[in-house]
């Protein structure tokens, strides 16, 4: 299982959302430069890069710094937030990301999935968020009528490279939440499932381990709390 740390950016700044919204972000102090260097020293194989000013506004925002990022590392860097055209995904191969990722104009343009995937075999992710088994977009503020089953099966059939599977209601410590989305998701589908929002300690990673086709795990706010270290996380998941 590849362990994904997670490097959101808003306004030139290492953050994490609680909510998926702007409100109060937690700003960590190291620079998105900092952090990408000290994940590949610890043994990170790859980088997950998110602008988070272009997941709400689109388009893009922090693109020099992820730039600047790309060329200094020596692991490929996956790239998410406002990539919402084909120009976009044209952009950001020819600038170095190793794949991109889809999410909101995953949902809005799936023609888009079609040509990106057509035209960039293995190098195309998308983000299904979900909550209550919805799919979320627009940062988690607008909810769709596509459950997320539903919408996967569909990217699964496309030639997505993997699926980045978000439980919301887990990443917001919901009394009820579990395993079991993300069980689910990885036992319904074929292509490699990608975990996120699941994460808060190294027990995490364990159950996470030995879920079916959970080929990753995008880690964040508990890297950056130094809740456990990445080379501890590593150490779990090979």
């Amino acid at each position: 299982m590849v362990i994904y740390p997670d490097i959101e950016i808003l306004d030139g700044q290492c953050v994490s959302l609680s909510r998926g919204g702007f409100g109060d972000p937690d700003v960590f102090d190291i620079t998105p430069a900092e952090a990408a260097m000290e994940f590949e020293q610890a043994g990170a194989k790859w980088l997950h890069i998110v602008d988070l000013d272009g997941v709400f506004q689109g388009g893009r925002h922090n693109a020099d710094m992820i730039c600047e990022i790309i060329k200094a590392s020596d692991i490929p860097v996956q790239v998410a937030g406002g990539i919402r055209t084909i120009f976009a995904v044209h952009w950001w191969f020819e600038h170095g990301a190793e794949r991109i990722v889809l999410g909101t104009a995953a949902v809005k343009d799936q023609p888009l999935v079609v040509e990106a995937c057509a035209r960039y075999p293995e190098k195309v992710v998308v983000s299904v968020d979900a909550q209550d088994g919805y799919v979320m977009i627009e940062g988690w503020r607008t909810r769709t009528a596509f459950t997320a089953i539903e919408l996967a099966r569909y990217f699964e059939q496309t030639g997505v490279a993997a699926i980045i599977y978000t439980d919301i209601d887990r990443y917001q410590n919901l009394p009820e939440s579990s395993f079991a989305a993300t069980t689910e998701m990885g036992t319904e589908l074929k292509v490699p499932i990608i975990s996120t929002g699941t994460v808060s300690s190294l027990n995490d990673i364990s159950s996470l381990k030995y879920l079916p086709n959970i080929s990753g795990v995008i880690i964040g706010r508990a890297l950056f709390n130094k809740v456990f270290t990445l080379e501890e996380a590593l150490a779990i998941a090979s």
